[in-house]
């Protein structure tokens, strides 16, 4: 299955930055639902309400997803790889 990547940096209270990748089905491209991805990912690790736009958020690039990957999509409908500032 193809997905798509899109970089997030989101800047945190304390005024560090968190960069995760959203991991989304190839067919979803419209950014309002991916940032709705990426918000509900930061209510999880307690950034509720910090900003997400598009200026935030890109689209990057497009892969074939891994196993770990599908499964969060079967299960939540995105999967996040955590790339730095991410606690």
């Amino acid at each position: 299955m193809k997905v798509t990547v899109w970089d997030t940096y989101v800047k945190k209270q304390n005024g560090d930055t968190m960069h995760f990748d959203i991991i989304a089905p190839e067919y979803i491209r419209e950014e309002a639902i991916i940032h709705q991805m990426g918000k509900e990912y930061l209510a999880t690790k307690q950034h509720a309400g910090l900003l997400l736009t598009a200026k935030e958020c890109r689209l990057c690039h497009q892969e074939i997803a891994s196993a770990e990957m599908l499964e969060s999509l079967h299960t939540k409908g995105y999967f996040i790889i955590e790339m730095e500032g991410c606690d």
